[in-house]
């Protein structure tokens, strides 16, 4: 079993920033493939960026590329997630999520489906 800890969220103006962590604890950090959600209010979630096992391979969804970076630090068990420009439309609960990265991917590592484990969330507000 992991267990998932976000923190970082809170209330920020437009234009500004917040690093969101997640922490793990259980299994071996380092084999997980880790992934950011989100959802805001009365929207199904939706994929906002994911960093492989290995660390070598990250995606972002449209609306965040080249304004937000995830990273991880294995030796912190952590991953990070880099908001930087927010617009009110950030506005949502972030999730990490996290899958065993030597398991095969049935749809693709944007689907919400191919993560067993999840944190409980924290909320961004991006006020304008």
């Amino acid at each position: 079993q992991v267990q998932l800890v976000e923190s970082g969220g809170g209330l920020v103006q437009a234009g500004g920033s917040l690093r969101l962590s997640c922490a793990t604890a259980g299994r071996t950090f380092s084999r997980y493939t880790m992934g950011w959600f989100r959802q805001a209010p009365g929207k199904e979630r939706e994929f906002v960026a994911v960093i492989t096992w290995t660390g070598l391979s990250t995606s972002y969804a449209d609306d965040v590329k080249g304004r937000f970076t995830i990273s991880r630090d294995n030796a912190k068990n952590t991953v990070y997630l880099q908001m930087n420009s927010l617009k009110p439309e950030d506005t949502a609960v972030y999730y990490c999520a996290a899958r065993d990265g030597t398991m095969p991917v049935i749809r693709a590592l944007s689907s919400g489906n191919e993560y067993p484990y999840w944190g409980q969330g924290t909320q961004v507000t991006v006020s304008s």
